[in-house]
């Protein structure tokens, strides 16, 4: 049995693991990174890699698994928060578009999610249900706004990638080169073309 000193020092040897890990295969891509390279920046021995994961695949996984959690967190926030029952509508979209484009977006964490979820097969892959939870909650919240009678939506799923593109993803092109700073004209008319092709039922 583990003393509470040892398993601190096993979690931070994990930790080290993952950051550098991550850090690597975000730069240099699945293939080129060795378990050798990832325990020379983790600083532990390749021994040590391998007690807590086993090989490169499941390093892999563990990194994709917490981009991935680290960014549900963030929309899962940004719905709870923004997206609240009794908020006018259109002001709750505008708001959830806006802090998406400018604050989850151009994060880290989704900067490593979108990098090594677009490296080529067969590089390791989370389960489409694991890797496309953040959609699925939008797609949710959207659901429940169409019960409500505030949006007219019979395809949650289809108004949500509609609305993302309205809003979220034009407001991405226009912060290319001013990192943190949408358009708020953008998103405001997107949401406006959003509300005019899902109004209330």
């Amino acid at each position: 049995m583990q003393t509470p000193g040892r398993r601190r020092r096993s979690e931070g040897k994990r930790a080290a693991i993952l950051d550098a890990a991550e850090a690597l295969f975000v730069a240099e891509g699945y293939d080129p990174t060795s378990v050798d390279a990832i325990a020379a920046r983790a600083q532990v021995s390749k021994r040590t890699v391998y007690d807590h994961f086993g090989d490169k695949e499941t390093i892999f996984l563990r990194v994709l698994e917490r981009v991935t959690d680290a960014l549900t967190g963030m929309v899962r926030a940004a719905i709870d928060e923004e997206l609240t029952p009794g908020r006018e509508l259109r002001e709750a979209l505008t708001s959830f578009a806006g802090r998406i484009a400018t604050s989850t977006f151009p994060s880290a964490d989704y900067t490593a999610f979108r990098r090594l979820n677009a490296q080529q097969r067969p590089v390791p892959r989370l389960p489409d249900d694991v890797r496309n939870r953040p959609e699925r909650m939008l797609e949710d919240r959207f659901a429940e706004l169409a019960a409500e009678g505030r949006l007219h939506a019979p395809d949650p799923r289809l108004a949500a990638r509609h609305f993302t593109a309205l809003t979220i993803g034009l407001a991405l092109d226009s912060i290319a080169d001013r990192p943190g700073h949408a358009d708020p004209d953008v998103i405001t008319d997107g949401v406006a073309a959003f509300l005019r092709a899902y109004p209330a039922s």
